[in-house]
């Protein structure tokens, strides 16, 4: 099994700098609330500098959804939804304690981060552009299908995990009580991303061994190493029988 993008997606956005994790052991009943307050208060502190659509990081992405064909300010990046939530609520809702932690590091770097279920993949996942056969499941239980050439998250089933590339995940891999092992993945096409999206991923390392006590696997890939290798089911299932 692995994560990519596909090489269509290196061609197009060569300024792409993506960072991934995958971590086993995740559990809902933790306390995040003093690292999100950290968090929080640095997103606080940038924004008192200007709003969310003047950052650097937000305005790579806006470009890049407007070479896609689609209206930046109608399709938001993740990062940019939730800082912009946050500028106006001064808070972000609580779903589980590692999407709130992430979503707290997100508004932090204003980067985009994705946290799969990663039981809920199938197989290989890749960054690419839809055909359009592709399902993508709502969180309101209904079934879409992605424009074609429309760039999503797909596995080899033909699920499309995220629609819009960072624009929303999908109801069918979102973290929830029950989820154990996970996939994380931030983005980021802004001057600094190669200096920033590692910075990014060693905060999520750093903050998944303080509070779960669990090491990860993760990477930084390129045009050059463009492929993330993840364990395969039987894997994980022999590893759980070892611990």
């Amino acid at each position: 099994m692995f994560f990519r993008h596909s090489n269509e997606m290196w061609s197009e956005f060569p300024e792409l700098v993506p960072g991934v994790l995958f971590a086993e052991g995740i559990t809902p009943a933790v306390d995040v609330a003093d690292r999100i307050a950290g968090y929080n208060a640095i997103a606080a502190e940038r924004l008192a500098a200007g709003p969310e659509g003047e950052m650097a990081e937000i305005q790579a992405w806006r470009r890049s959804f407007s070479k896609m064909g689609l209206k930046p300010t109608q399709y938001r990046c993740a990062s940019e939804a939730l800082l912009r939530r946050f500028r106006q609520e001064g808070s972000l809702p609580r779903l589980h304690p590692l999407v709130d932690l992430c979503n707290a590091i997100s508004i932090a770097f204003a980067i985009p981060v994705a946290v799969f279920d990663f039981a809920k993949i199938s197989d290989d996942l890749e960054v690419r552009h839809a055909n359009g056969s592709e399902s993508y499941l709502t969180f309101a239980g209904e079934t879409e299908h992605p424009e074609p050439r429309e760039v999503i998250f797909a596995d080899a089933a033909g699920q499309a995990h995220a629609r819009r590339w960072t624009n929303r995940q999908s109801g069918l891999s979102a973290v929830r009580d029950d989820t154990r092992s996970v996939l994380i993945v931030a983005e980021a096409l802004h001057e600094s991303a190669a200096r920033d999206i590692p910075r990014l991923i060693d905060a999520i390392a750093t903050e998944l061994a303080a509070i779960w006590s669990i090491g990860v696997s993760r990477g930084v890939l390129s045009p050059s190493s463009p492929r993330f290798d993840l364990p395969s089911a039987l894997d994980l299932q022999l590893q759980q029988k070892r611990d």
